[in-house]
């Protein structure tokens, strides 16, 4: 059975960060239905199935992670449907708003902040209903990046690209609860059990690091129960996003190419999708991707991976079950950097 089958009336949504935008793809045709202009610039995407609506994180004002002209304060509420914005809710005096998770059962939209100078960076609560803050939770790092929560909605985790850690929060008490030792850490994905944590580690910094200046990159594996690093699944190069599919796949979004060793940059070459058995921490295979993947999602049967990679602008789609890339998308942009941000709609029931 072909792996588009099923998937009439479902439909992609992926963010241009420069592009300050949001583009709405049919998930069987790839056909863009649309793009919704949104305020600069965009990063994070998350979709709530309750509300039927988009949460879209607002960044910095212009750049990117390390090189930017300052943060932005803004969450954006989106109609994926009638593809309409509406609302923007303003969570000043906290800024840098990115990573994004949902309680869908108690109605709890968790959102990483950057520090200020009389805060450390942390964890806003916010109901999703009403979209009104409701209480912030610290992380003790100065710039908690992406975000993840466990499925009983009790622990949450905060991936810092520069502190040597990842903060575990509790988050009926909203405190900090622990810290587990990783060498900066990147994406993150939590087990359908809650027993583990997938982090990406070490920090991307950013793309620059020679090699023998930082840890061996790979995927940390954490027990939840000792709060400690059990295991670590070898990447060739520095990964970024990590997600986890509904058939307990792993999915990681690796970068390409070598760092110069004058310039410290790194070349632009394609970036790798590299896919493991969650359950068995057993490599299954890669996929050629575009430049710099930063974000995945897939759709929820697990069948298909959605990578988005912000250097070249494109978001491949790729066939899990075959291992292979069916289509790549064009995300339009207006400068550096281009897609970042996915989420998958499913069609109204």
């Amino acid at each position: 059975m072909s792996p588009r089958a099923g998937r009439d009336g479902d439909v992609l949504a992926v963010i241009s960060q420069s592009g300050s935008s949001v583009s709405f793809f049919d998930a069987v045709t790839d056909r863009r239905l649309g793009t919704l202009e949104v305020p600069a610039e965009p990063h994070e995407l998350l979709f709530d199935p309750i509300r039927r609506v988009l949460w879209c994180a607002t960044t910095y004002s212009s750049g990117h992670y390390g090189a930017n002209s300052g943060r932005r304060t803004e969450l954006t509420v989106i109609a994926p449907d009638a593809r309409r914005i509406v609302e923007v809710v303003d969570l000043a005096p906290e800024h840098g708003p990115h990573g994004l998770a949902l309680d869908p059962a108690r109605g709890r939209l968790y959102v990483t902040v950057e520090a200020s100078r009389d805060r450390p960076g942390g964890i806003v609560v916010i109901d999703a209903e009403a979209r009104t803050p409701l209480g912030r939770i610290p992380t003790d790092a100065p710039v908690p990046h992406w975000f993840a929560i466990d499925p009983a909605g009790r622990t949450g985790y905060a991936t810092n690209k520069e502190a040597p850690f990842v903060s575990v929060v509790d988050l009926e008490r909203r405190t900090l609860a622990a810290k587990i030792e990783v060498p900066g850490s990147e994406g993150l994905a939590v087990s359908a059990d809650g027993a583990h944590v997938f982090v990406a580690g070490p920090y991307a910094r950013p793309f620059s690091a020679v090699a023998e200046d930082r840890p061996a990159a790979g995927i940390r594996v954490i027990d939840t129960r000792t709060a400690r690093v059990v295991d670590v699944l070898p990447t060739a190069d520095v990964a970024m996003p990590v997600h986890l599919t509904s058939a307990g796949l792993l999915l990681a979004g690796e970068l390409g190419g070598e760092p110069e060793p004058v310039s410290r940059v790194r070349r632009h070459a394609p970036g790798r999708l590299r896919v493991f058995d969650a359950e068995a921490r057993k490599e299954l295979g890669e996929v050629e991707v575009g430049v710099c993947p930063l974000t995945i999602t897939s759709s929820p049967d697990g069948r298909l991976a959605y990578v988005a990679c912000v250097a070249s602008s494109t978001v491949d789609i790729v066939d899990l079950d075959a291992l292979r890339v069916l289509n790549r998308l064009d995300i339009p942009r207006r400068g550096e950097p281009g897609a970042h941000g996915l989420a998958y709609i499913p069609r109204p029931s």
